[in-house]
């Protein structure tokens, strides 16, 4: 197969994705995570069905990058009224969501990938790029065996790796109690809340900001040192 070219000096043209979630700091987290994948490009960003709808309307669109929980209605169903009027764009499903027959629906309306909240960039960079692989993918397939690596660019992606030393279970643990603490968490608090020890909690606290998944910022006390105060920033509805 050989990759098409768009552009007027023979390059592929940026992927062009809109953003449609309803929380801004999401929404702003996303088209971030975005602009940072070589090959795509925020074309538009979106908070409700509403607003995705009037940015499909006036917008060329190749991939929408979709909340599935929207304000005025669930993502599927725009999803299902933007395939009525002949909207033809991917989607990438960005959600909290985990039932399996939403899961069905979406494939059979064009949900090419589900990236489950909350995921730290390198996960959306995967299926971001192994999206590119698929899309590039063009001409007759010489075989059985080349139709199957097409999809299998698409349909397989790995787990995106964690630094050395983490590991995915305490990770989500570290991320729920975040998540949850509306005040935010120390790394103190968050070692006794967990079970595990201070500087454990705090390797896994530094990698969601690095991951632009939390916040930091000193908490002076009485006496002694300032300790960091870490804070949820993404949305995980």
């Amino acid at each position: 197969m050989t990759r098409p070219t768009d552009g007027a000096d023979g390059e592929p043209r940026p992927i062009r994705v809109l953003v449609v979630e309803d929380d801004p700091v999401a929404a702003d987290a996303h088209q971030l995570y975005v602009g940072r994948v070589p090959g795509f490009e925020v074309a538009g960003v979106a908070h409700s069905r509403v607003e995705a709808g009037r940015v499909l309307e006036r917008t060329d669109i190749d991939l929408i990058l979709l909340d599935l929980y929207l304000p005025d209605g669930h993502g599927l169903h725009l999803l299902r009224s933007l395939r009525a009027a002949g909207h033809h764009a991917d989607v990438i499903a960005v959600t909290s969501a985990r039932d399996l027959t939403v899961v069905r629906e979406g494939v059979s309306l064009g949900v090419v990938q589900y990236v489950l909240k909350p995921f730290a960039f390198a996960t959306l960079r995967d299926r971001l790029s192994r999206y590119a692989e698929f899309r590039a993918a063009a001409g007759e397939a010489s075989g059985q065996d080349e139709v199957d690596r097409a999809l299998g660019a698409l349909r397989a992606p790995q787990p995106a790796s964690l630094p050395k030393g983490l590991s995915g279970p305490t990770l989500e643990s570290v991320t729920r109690a975040l998540r949850d603490a509306r005040e935010g968490l120390t790394a103190t608090e968050a070692a006794a809340g967990l079970g595990i020890s201070r500087i454990t909690a705090r390797r896994y606290l530094e990698h969601l900001v690095g991951a632009g998944q939390a916040g930091r910022s000193p908490q002076y006390g009485q006496v002694g040192r300032p300790e960091l105060q870490y804070r949820w920033i993404v949305s995980t509805r």
